[in-house]
Formats: structure tokens, sequence, C-alpha cells
């Protein structure tokens, strides 16, 4: 049985549940932040044998033979515990559990949930690409004021997360790559609240979505620089049309993106390369976890069936 861990808005999973509904082979579907309201028995045997079950189905971790971790929510405590203390309790509970779960999974993920957290270190995945013969736009990570200001009056520039690309509040928002000038080195104040990567702008021909799966490379082109707003980062387009092409790439750059996967502890990715004017490629980053549905829907990829292969390739 494969096992999906993910939450119930998870649409890229949808994707993967059809493919396997296709193929007529077992899954089960668990949405992580359902399990304090709906799992009606929790199992964790003597032998370490676990099971979960809720009112229609169910699963137990002797018939587990491959696991994806999507985007697991957080356990989400029923309403009538009020008290806020015994909630905190409750949502530590759930989430040690879950730990120990995914622990025991170890063995059977796509990506485990450790290597993901270890890939996710940017300044880890620009120093690992750039041993493997990509090319990576000059920059820094840094809250000094001084060293932005230079750096910026040094060429043409940009910033962007070194983690964390939404800021939560009463209206999130998204923290876009963005262009700087001489006016965003005005405010020290907020440069010195958390530390940025700055790193020279490359011009571009095209983004590039390369989402490797073992090894395999699907390669999308992302006509970015049709839209003025979607020039530095895509994702500000505020159109949902940018042309997205199916490409091949040159083996040697699909050779150093399934190495640099594997580097990174992995067996899937979703890496961002940048096409210059001159054809060349850029390394930007690679996330660990990202999301493939949209690509596969815009340039039909196989990426659901790569993925499916793979987690079927340990069916019994």
């Amino acid at each position: 049985m494969i096992l999906l861990v993910t939450n119930a808005r998870d649409l890229t999973t949808d994707f993967v549940v059809l493919e396997l509904r296709r193929r007529g082979l077992p899954w089960f579907r668990l949405n992580t932040e359902r399990l304090p309201t709906s799992c009606v028995r929790l199992g964790w045997e003597a032998d370490e044998d676990w099971s979960i079950a809720f009112e229609a189905a169910g699963v137990r971790g002797a018939d587990v033979t491959a696991a994806y971790f999507r985007r697991p929510g957080a356990p989400e405590i029923d309403p009538a515990i009020a008290d806020p203390a015994e909630r905190t309790y409750c949502e530590a509970e759930w989430a040690a559990w879950l730990k120990s779960l995914y622990l025991r999974l170890e063995p059977l993920w796509l990506n485990s949930p450790n290597a993901i957290g270890l890939a996710e270190d940017k300044p880890r995945q620009l120093r690992a690409a750039q041993r493997l013969g990509f090319q990576i736009p000059d920059g820094l990570v840094t809250n000094d004021p001084k060293r932005l200001a230079a750096f910026v009056e040094s060429g043409a520039s940009i910033a962007k997360p070194l983690r964390e690309a939404l800021l939560d509040g009463a209206e999130e928002a998204v923290m876009f790559t963005s262009r700087l000038d001489r006016a965003a080195v005005r405010d020290a104040s907020s440069i010195r609240a958390a530390p940025v990567i700055l790193q020279r702008e490359i011009a571009k021909a095209a983004d590039l979505r390369v989402t490797v799966v073992g090894d395999r490379v699907f390669a999308a082109a992302i006509d970015s620089q049709d839209q003025p707003e979607a020039i530095v980062d895509w994702r500000r387009g505020a159109s949902r049309d940018l042309p997205h092409r199916a490409i091949s790439l040159p083996p040697d750059v699909v050779g150093k993106c399934t190495d640099l996967v594997a580097e990174l502890g992995l067996t899937y990715g979703a890496i961002d390369l940048v096409e210059d004017l001159s054809g060349d490629y850029w390394f930007l980053e690679c996330n660990p976890n990202g999301q493939w549905a949209w690509i596969e829907t815009r340039t039909g990829l196989p990426i659901a069936s790569a993925i499916v292969d793979h987690l079927a390739s340990r069916v019994a």
C-alpha cells in the first residue's frame, strides 16, 4: 500500500490519487489535520507496528510499502477543548506521534521529512550546485546595511528570502524576489532585522522549472519576460496566462540536475533555473517539496506518472 501524507486541500496529491486509481494500486491518503477529530482508533503495538482507523477506512504500518510526504496539515484540535493550555498539550502530543510515525517510515519515503528539512538550506544548495558545475549568480547573505549598500552600488541586484516565502498576518503576503535600488538601502533598521539573500540580477530569456523524479527530468520554460511585473519574479505576474512550454535541456544540464537532487539526499526536487540572453543556464534554488501539478496541467509533462512509478516500484 502507498501512503500519501498531506492535507485535504492539497490539489497536487489529487493528481497522484487519480494516477493510482487508474493503475488500480492500493493507497491510503492521510490528511493529518483531521486526525484529532476524525480518527476513531490509533494504535502502536509492542512490535512497533502502528495503525490508524477512521470511520470508513484505515491503514496499518505493516501494509505500507512506500510513502509520499506532501503537505501534512497541523492537527486541528477539537473545538470542544477550549482551555488554551489543554489545546497546546494536545497539539504537542499529536505532533510527537506524527514525528515518531515519520521516523518509522524513513526508508519508505519518496523524500523523507528529514531530508527535505536539510535540503531547504539555500546556501547549501548554492554550494552544491557550484561544485557540480552550475553557474550561480554572485551573491551573499547579510543583514549588514553597509555590505548591502556596497553590493547594490556595484551592479544590478535582487533580494529574496533565506527561508520564509510567506508573511503571516491578517492578510497573508508572499515575499517575492525583488529588484534592489539605492532607495532600498536607506532603511538600516529594516535591513538589520533579518538576513536576506542578495544576488546579481541575471537578464533572462526565460525562467525554467525543472522537476526531477529519480533519474527522470521534466523541464518547462516559463516566458516570464512577456509581462513587466513578472520580469524579476514570474510569480508576481498579474495574469495566470504566462506561457509555459515543455522543453529539452542539454544533456550536461540534465545530469547536473539529477546529480544535485541526489547530492541533497533527495529523490524528488523542483529546481529553478534561468536561461539568460545568451542561452546559458543559471541555478537559482531547489525546492525539495515543490509544487508540480500546475506544470503538468500547463505542459502535459507526466510528472504524476513518474512519481507513482517510483512509489509503485516498492509495492509488493
